[in-house]
């Protein structure tokens, strides 16, 4: 899937609001397969605000490389607010120069779906150093690349506003 005009330039400004704001990203990516940190990583300078991505797309990888437990995947499936908080908490702990994490995991389809987690169910989970963690979730239509190419953008959005409100953030005491 190629990324668009309009979610290329959405990066650009989300890079712009992590350097006005001195933050570095790093990204945990399932159903979008490393497009978030592509769209990012798309223009240039960006290696100042982007320290990197990991793409974990089977759930061996979301245990070995961001420290998903076995139990959570269990117990409420990849696709699942638990599981996408715990890869962002998983890709912050892990890139230590970052200062905020994005996760996301969800099914684009075509198949794969259920009735209690249907195509296009996105998780997505934020991570700051100053901040905790948020997850949320989005519901997107459209075939595999349509459901993939919102999820970016909603990704992006939720980086934006956690950058965006970094300045209004009590750091930890």
């Amino acid at each position: 899937m190629v990324l668009d005009a309009a979610v290329l330039a959405q990066a650009a400004r989300i890079l712009a609001v992590l350097g006005d704001a001195g933050l570095r990203v790093v990204t945990a990516e399932s159903c979008t397969g490393g497009l978030v940190a592509g769209a990012l990583t798309q223009h240039g300078g960006s290696s100042d605000m982007v320290e990197g991505g990991f793409v974990t797309y089977s759930n061996d990888m979301k245990m070995a490389v961001l420290g998903v437990p076995r139990m959570l995947l269990e117990r409420h499936g990849a696709v699942s607010a638990e599981v996408a908080g715990v890869m962002a908490e998983g890709a912050l702990a892990r890139a230590e120069k970052a200062d905020i994490a994005v996760a996301i995991t969800g099914i684009a389809g075509p198949g794969g779906g259920s009735a209690a987690k249907p195509v296009g169910l996105v998780w997505f989970g934020v991570a700051a150093r100053r901040g905790g963690t948020r997850v949320v979730s989005g519901r997107f239509d459209g075939d595999r690349g349509a459901v993939r190419r919102q999820a970016v953008a909603r990704a992006l959005e939720l980086v934006g506003d956690c950058a965006a409100s970094w300045g209004s953030v009590r750091p930890d005491v």
